[in-house]
């Protein structure tokens, strides 16, 4: 009984952390976008006299206005699959969090707890697996819409959607191969190691073409600009989610928000140490020039916690700041970085990975 409460609290915690960052990326969407486009964004909505920096609006007025909408359903439309598309949408990027580790392990009431919500030897193929559904929301909104802009969005989205899951797979195998291991916790920990002493091993610094890989297909297949072709408002009206509104439309900008949170999650746990702090282990810090800080475990806890989420607000932020930086490109440019930039990019940095690896590890027996 206590496994499963000490699950459920792991599981909780972990959504509860991407909810709220969420909400601050949707902050930020608001308030950043407006600073860098020299105006002053969402500043009218005022509950008990604050509205002055958008708080009020992006964390009650946005999801109460969405809720009290009509949810509108068009004639001719398939209402089954028109339902079901948006949870297709959000709840495979949801379920993906589960094998993110947020911290190394808790020493609680005589309890050594995994800070992972679950423990899998196989986690990457668990990201690529749920990573892959969400295509199926997309081009279900788009067919089940009987809008024809609808449906060139959901033929968009899914042509781009399998063409970046490609570079992106083949990037995660450099990692992989780096750290000889599937397990998202097991790459976590090897990144605490020290390279020459002093130099944490984390993945950008053995890795760094696949990062750049990684990202942008991460952000192409988060559909956010510059890679946006799916909605392409200028040109479709919405895309694939043209046709909805009230909390279906609200659940398909959620699914966007939590992609963005998604990406900026593996980014940090494949590139940048995950929750490892530099020089910290489970007693305390040791730093190379010989000085030691005991800590205990809960204070160990809370610090690798907290640069997660650091890490995760930070890349959450680029993200962001990339859609509001970058031009949209056109679907013939899209398709080209996909097949003929990131594809070859990815397939020479997994064949110069392995010779580096076979190199490093010597013949064998």
């Amino acid at each position: 009984m206590a496994d499963v409460a000490i699950a459920a609290a792991k599981s909780l915690f972990i959504v509860l952390l991407v909810l709220q960052v969420m909400g601050l990326g949707v902050f930020f969407e608001r308030k950043v976008s407006a600073l860098i486009q020299d105006r002053i964004g969402a500043n009218r909505a005022a509950i008990l006299g604050f509205a002055g920096m958008g708080l009020v609006n992006t964390l009650v007025a946005d999801p109460v206005k969405f809720l009290l909408k009509e949810d509108v359903v068009p004639a001719g439309s398939d209402r089954l699959l028109h339902f079901l598309a948006p949870i297709l949408s959000v709840v495979p990027v949801l379920v993906t969090f589960a094998v993110v580790p947020f911290g190394d392990v808790l020493e609680l009431g005589g309890r050594t707890i995994n800070l992972q919500a679950a423990s899998l030897n196989v986690g990457i193929l668990y990201v690529l697996a749920f990573v892959s559904l969400g295509v199926y929301g997309v081009v279900l909104a788009g067919w089940a819409s009987n809008n024809r802009w609808s449906l060139l969005g959901g033929i968009r989205g899914s042509a781009q959607m399998i063409s970046y899951e490609i570079a992106m797979g083949l990037a995660l195998i450099g990692v992989v191969m780096t750290y000889d291991t599937l397990d998202l916790q097991g790459m976590a920990r090897a990144q605490g190691a020290l390279i020459g002493g002093w130099l944490p091993a984390w993945g950008i610094f053995y890795q760094p073409i696949a990062f750049l890989i990684f990202m942008t297909a991460g952000i192409a297949e988060s559909k956010r600009i510059p890679f946006d072709l799916p909605e392409s408002e200028s040109e479709l009206v919405a895309g694939y989610f043209t046709e909805y509104s009230g909390p279906k439309h609200l659940l398909f900008m959620m699914s966007d928000f939590v992609e963005v949170v998604l990406v900026a999650a593996l980014v940090t746990t494949f590139f940048f140490g995950g929750w490892q702090v530099p020089y910290l282990l489970r007693d305390g810090f040791h730093f190379p020039w010989g000085t030691t800080i005991a800590l205990p475990s809960i204070a160990v806890a809370v610090l690798q916690v907290t640069a997660f989420a650091l890490k995760l607000i930070f890349f959450t932020w680029l993200q962001i700041v990339i859609r509001w930086t970058l031009p949209r490109f056109r679907y013939d440019q899209l398709m080209r970085l996909g097949w003929q930039g990131l594809l070859p990019l990815s397939l020479a940095n997994v064949v110069v990975t392995a010779l580096v690896v076979v190199l490093v590890a010597g013949p064998t027996a």
